[in-house]
């Protein structure tokens, strides 16, 4: 399974926010098999959204976007989606109804919080979803998500993201199967184990140096576990190897 992963916001390019979301998708996806080929940071512009899903759509097998969902004028990343699929944005009932009773619920729990601040919501706007589109909503938050075709369309809030996830993750499935070798040895002297290690299997590795526990890593993927497992083997016999402190 490819996957691109498209994560929006100004503030992940202004650094003002840290994209944990992309590194955690793109490992959540990884540990399941699939194979993640894209992972981009693009800002709240509308129309750069909706031509690069419109683009990756038609490239990848699933594209996940994480955005802002809420009613504020930046959340535009379902109108966006919506229109580089080529959807109108319809209100969904049902959607709509669970959006009231998390505001009935919360009005209860917390009657002075909306006195205080004097809270408007717009929840016609909180429930348009891409006509046809699957929603996806969960207690972590009060906009849904949605699939629509082979877009997965989440939160950009990391809680909400990964509460959204949780409802598709079986989803996100596939062949790829990989082991590490952690190494003290420095990377410049493994030339020749990975040079041979893909003469000899069909994998690829991937060399990452060391951190700051001194080790590095060697990272053995393919799509057929015998033969990772045979590579990974091969280069044991080879190459220094040693654990992480936080693995004993």
């Amino acid at each position: 399974m490819q996957v691109a992963i498209l994560t929006i916001g100004d503030e992940l390019l202004a650094g003002q926010t840290t994209n944990t979301n992309a590194s955690w998708l793109g490992s959540q996806i990884t540990d399941r098999g699939g194979s993640v080929r894209r992972i981009l940071t693009i800002p709240d512009d509308r129309e750069l959204i909706a031509e690069t899903v419109s683009r990756w759509s038609e490239t990848f097998d699933a594209v996940v976007v994480t955005g802002g969902l809420g009613g504020t004028p930046d959340d535009v990343t379902i109108e966006a989606v919506a229109a580089g699929l080529e959807r109108d944005l319809v209100v969904f009932p049902d959607v709509r109804e669970q959006i009231l009773e998390k505001g009935r619920e919360l009005r209860a729990e917390r009657p002075e919080f909306f006195e205080e601040y004097d809270l408007e919501f717009d929840v016609d706007a909180a429930a348009s979803l891409p006509d046809g589109a699957r929603s996806i909503v969960t207690d972590a938050g009060w906009s849904p998500g949605c699939v629509i075709e082979n877009v997965y369309v989440f939160a950009g809030i990391p809680d909400e993201m990964k509460a959204m996830f949780d409802v598709v993750e079986t989803e996100f499935s596939g062949d790829i199967v990989s082991q590490t070798v952690f190494t003290p040895a420095p990377e410049g002297s493994l030339r020749a184990v990975l040079e041979g290690v893909g003469e000899q299997f069909d994998v690829s590795v991937g060399s990452y140096p060391q951190s700051e526990d001194r080790l590095g890593r060697l990272r053995i993927t393919g799509t057929d576990e015998a033969t990772v497992e045979d590579a990974t083997a091969w280069i044991r016999e080879r190459v220094e190897t040693g654990q992480p402190p936080d693995s004993k």
